[in-house]
């Protein structure tokens, strides 16, 4: 069988598969720390040590067992996404926001959408919980077709170097960041 016919019936397999997005349970914990490494490996601009961010911030304060969601497809966990509480400090103003990282899906279900559901779902639920912000560092052409911008189109700089283009942010509800500005403080799992 060619490769893309391979491809395509792997296509229309996953398209006939229900995929559930739920809220990570300490039984996942194993299979995420895995699945998280696995979806980074061969990703040249990581560090690959996201699956360790991950297990700090799943043990700091700034954790949000709502926001840590899992993608499966029948009992397979192939999708991981997690939101985390940080601030846009400005002088003696704090406003919380959220952080987006790391959001991972297994290579093999890549460039499949389960990046997308994720995000999406983590952003309702986001919302649903009283969020109006969320901040990343990611992929100049992926993030802004779910409404990612600049961060300095509303004057928010982050604590480091990044190239402006990979340094986003997205208002969960309208006008959110209307007269919010400042630098992001993150939590100190974040290293």
């Amino acid at each position: 069988m060619s490769k893309q016919v391979a491809l395509h019936r792997k296509q229309n397999d996953l398209n006939l598969m229900e995929i559930t997005i739920r809220q990570e349970k300490p039984d996942d914990f194993k299979t995420v720390f895995d699945l998280v490494g696995k979806a980074f490996e061969a990703e040249p601009l990581s560090d690959h040590t996201e699956q360790f961010l991950v297990e700090r911030l799943r043990k700091s304060s700034a954790f949000i067992p709502e926001l840590s969601l899992v993608a499966q497809i029948g009992n397979r966990i192939v999708g991981h996404i997690l939101l985390t509480k940080l601030k846009i400090k400005n002088g003696l103003n704090e406003f919380e926001s959220l952080a987006l990282a790391p959001v991972s899906v297994l290579p093999e279900f890549q460039r499949e959408g389960i990046g997308g559901m994720l995000i999406e779902h983590a952003h309702q639920k986001a919302k649903e919980l009283g969020y109006k912000s969320v901040i990343l560092i990611g992929h100049a052409t992926y993030y802004p077709r779910f409404g990612y911008k600049p961060t300095d189109t509303f004057g928010i700089e982050l604590p480091f170097e990044a190239p402006r283009e990979n340094c986003m942010v997205i208002e969960l509800t309208e006008n959110a960041l209307k007269g919010i500005s400042g630098i992001v403080e993150y939590p100190k799992e974040f290293g």
